[in-house]
Parts: structure tokens; sequence; C-alpha cells
């Protein structure tokens, strides 16, 4: 992609809600706006949907899974999904953009993610006429008995920020695949792009009600869809307290919920490794995206015979690393998404200075490109029971201190209450298999870091959340399991035996 190219400003073609397959606006006409962060500027207004519009939302998708949606096949959907495919690969570089502007992720991470959501609906479209029940032949003789699989309903989900559609993704093909209808609640920080993705699902030709988008920046909104009745599964995504709240909304009514949530992934780096890759992996975990990812490898342990080279070739690349414009394809680091949590991570850094932490590199703002840029940070003499240490900082913040033994390694990268994600980085196939086992995460990568696949499950351990997402066994999450029992005989039974 030329400057030029990124230079150019996204057309935004739709801003308002998106329900039952129209363009509506929100009650009472009511608006809000949206900061670039990279210039901390208004760049959008968006309709700001209320309870009322709520309401609409879910009496649309109700109809629709009762409806046109419900009567096709599973094939059907699957071609319904493929098309949506190819025109999110047709416009990716607009939606990326697009994206880009709403949340200052750089353009390369973007346009990435947006080729992914692609692969993810054609992983799912592939399942979409493949889900079968079971034949229980031994369960009773007098007997025909099978269950089948058949969509939950009405799913809600409930959206972050930090990468608003391949998040939503991530729910919303499995969902599709199920026969489920959507309703997705983007972030008041990050709405435009889901607004895009409308656009697309209206071109592809998907039955009106399907899929329906309410961006709304009062919390009211959120809270209306988890306690909605017509709300058979609620889907979020976000900070652990706040889907604690969300789960309890939604089990109040007995909705279904999944919930991917916060992380304090470790990586650990065992003295055998090979240390151009882990000095590599070690920063894929914690500058891309800008540190604003859940899986994040912001705790790093690294053996102490190689701690002092690990340190200095990590804080070596740091200073390297070029902050600016995230629509340029040469940034390697972009702005904090908003404002507040722009706030946050200098509070937190201040915390940490408080606490005895060392800034090896950055430590702070970088004021002199305005926006909201916190400068790659590497901080050293942090201690296990640190704020620094136990909090998710969801920016550029990278806490390292070394081990010595296998055992203190995993005690260390095991004490937290979250358990998303975490890093393995050694030579020794033994130590692989021996250390991935006990380390308590949803996901361990070995000599790598932020790797995913539509065929792979992904999701947390303790306060990371519950449920996955992706892999077959994702549908499962958006259907019920029906038993039919037929009886063979014709026979009379005595009504009061079983």
């Amino acid at each position: 992609m030329s400057s030029t190219t990124a230079l150019k400003p996204p057309d935004l073609v739709h801003t308002d809600l998106y329900i039952d397959g129209k363009w509506v606006q929100a009650e009472g006409g009511r608006r809000f706006e949206t900061e670039n962060p990279y210039t901390g500027k208004v760049w959008a207004s968006i309709a700001d949907a209320g309870a009322s519009d709520v309401d609409l939302a879910v009496k649309a998708a109700r109809a629709a899974l009762e409806g046109p949606w419900s009567e096709m096949t599973g094939g059907q959907r699957a071609r319904l999904m493929n098309k949506l495919a190819d025109i999110l690969e047709r416009d990716a570089d607009r939606i990326a953009m697009i994206e880009t502007y709403d949340n200052g992720k750089l353009i390369r991470d973007a346009r990435w993610q947006v080729g992914l959501m692609a692969e993810w609906f054609r992983y799912f479209a592939g399942a979409a006429d493949k889900i079968d029940g079971t034949v229980m032949q031994d369960a009773n003789p007098e007997f025909f008995v099978y269950t089948r699989r058949e969509p939950i309903g009405v799913v809600a989900a409930i959206l972050p920020w930090n990468a608003p559609l391949l998040l939503m993704t991530w729910k919303l093909a499995p969902a599709m695949a199920a026969g489920c209808t959507f309703i997705a609640k983007p972030s008041e920080f990050t709405p435009s792009s889901a607004l895009a993705l409308a656009e697309c699902f209206a071109e592809a030709g998907f039955p009106a009600g399907v899929f329906n988008v309410l961006p709304s920046s009062s919390r009211d909104v959120p809270a209306a869809l988890t306690q909605h009745e017509g709300v058979n599964k609620v889907a979020f995504t976000g900070s652990t307290a706040t889907g604690v709240k969300a789960a309890q909304s939604a089990i109040a009514h007995l909705a279904r919920v999944t919930l991917e949530l916060g992380g304090k992934s470790p990586q650990l780096v065992f003295e055998d490794a090979d240390m151009e890759a882990a000095t590599n992996g070690l920063l894929r975990g914690i500058f891309s995206a800008t540190g604003q990812i859940c899986h994040a490898g912001s705790r790093a342990f690294v053996q102490r015979p190689i701690y002092d080279a690990i340190l200095a070739k990590v804080v070596a690349r740091a200073n390297t690393l070029k902050l600016g414009d995230p629509r340029l394809p040469e940034t390697e680091l972009g702005p904090i998404a908003t404002a507040a949590q722009f706030e946050k991570v200098k509070e937190m850094l201040a915390r940490a200075k408080a606490d005895g932490a060392l800034a090896a590199c950055g430590g702070g703002p970088d004021e002199s490109l305005g926006g909201y840029f916190i400068r790659p940070t590497v901080l050293t003499n942090v201690k296990p029971g640190d704020y620094i240490m136990r909090e998710e900082v969801f920016g550029p913040v990278l806490c390292i201190m070394p081990f010595d033994t296998e055992e203190e390694g995993v005690a260390l990268a095991n004490d937290t209450r979250y358990g998303l994600a975490s890093g393995l980085w050694t030579s020794d196939v033994r130590r692989v298999h021996r250390v991935a086992k006990r380390i308590r995460a949803g996901t361990v990568w070995v000599n790598a870091y932020r790797g995913v696949s539509p065929s792979v499950p992904f999701g947390g351990f303790g306060a990371s959340g519950m449920g996955r997402e992706s892999g077959l066994e994702a549908i499962n999450d958006y259907t019920e399991r029906k038993a039919i029992w037929v009886e063979m005989t014709g026979q009379t039974k005595d009504p009061f035996k079983l």
C-alpha cells in the first residue's frame, strides 16, 4: 500500500443503526462522536441507540430466526457466508482503514485481521451443513432415540475496542453456521467498522434481521441487551469486571454465556532458547497492537544465565521502534486507542515506579507526537506482588525479571488470577511438553507468540473467562442439543410405570 493511499480518509457510507436489514436513526435522533486516537480529534458522528432500539433489534432477530433464516439449509447459509468472505476480501483496504481511524490500529495489522475474518467465515461455512445429531441405538429397545443440534437462538455480542471486527467474527461465524441470528453492540469508541460490516451483510443477501448493529454511547444499551428475555445467548469480550456483570445479568434469565476476558500472560525464556527468536517473540507479544491485546505477553521471565543479554536485546530493539501515524505501512507502534486508556496506562506506570520498578526504556508518553502515544516500555526491578505484575495494563509495557530453575519459572508464570495465554522458549523438546502441561493457560505458544487459526480453540482459565471461541466445538456453544424419543411398539403402556 502506498503512503498516498494510506493517507486517504475512508468513506463512511452509513452511520445509522442497522436493524432488520434497514438503516434507521436512533430513537430521538440521538448521535455521538468518535475520535481518531492518532489525532485526538473527532472523525465520525454515529447514531446513538437507546433501549427502544434494543427491543426493535431483538424483535427483528427473533423474526428472522423463526422465519426465512430457519428455513435455509446449512448449505444455503454456507453460500451466503462464502459470499460475505468474498466481499470482505474485495473491500479489505477500506474496512481496514476504517478500523485504523477508529482505534489507531496499524494499517498492516488491520488489513491482516480483515483477511483473517474471511478465513473464519469460510472455515465455519464449511461446517454449516455438517451439524449433525446422534442415534442412541441402545437407549431403550422400545424407542427410536436420536438427538438434534438446533440454533440456540438470538445472540447478543458485546464487543471491545481493541480488535472490533476480528473479535466479533470469532462469535459471528460459528453463530451464523449454527443458524443463530445476531445483534452486535460495538464499543462506543469503535463503532464504524461494525457498520461497514453490516453493508457487506446487506450486499451478500442475508435475510433481514439475521445481523443487526446497535452502536451506542450509553451503558444502558449493553445492559438492556444482556437483560432482554428475547436474547438466548450473550457473547462478551472485554474486561473481567465488566464481563462478570454481563454474565450475572444474562444468567438472571438463564441466557447462555461465553466470556473472553483479560489476561496477564507470561513468557518463559529458558537458557537454551534461540535468543534472537525469543527476543523477537517478546517484542511481538507486547508491542504488536501497542500492547492492546488480551493475550499480550506482558510478563517476561528469563532464566538468569541469559537474562542480561535478552534484556539488552529487547531494550535495543524497543528503542528503534517507529512510532507514528498508524495509516502508514512503515509505522510499528500506534497510539493508545482511547483517552481514558491512555490515562490508565500513565497512572499504572507512575504506580510501578513508586513501587520501585525501573524503566530500562520508555516509561511514559511521547509528547512530541501528540495523540495518545506511550513509548515502548520495559520495566525491571519488578516483584511478583507488584500491582503492575498483577493487573492488566493494556499498553506497550513489558515487565521482565530473572528466574533460576524450571520449577521457579513455572511458579512465576502461574502466579496470576488470569490464564489466557503464554509463551515458552526452549530448544529442549522434553521441556516443551513438561512445562506446557504445567502452565495454566488456555494457549501455550512454543518458540512463537500470537498465532491464531479458525480451527484452534481460544479462551482462558480463571479470571480470563469461560468457554472457547474458534474450533469446530465453538458451533456447539451456539446450539442446543435436543433428544427425540419415538415409540416403536405401538402398544399401550402402564401410565404409572416409567
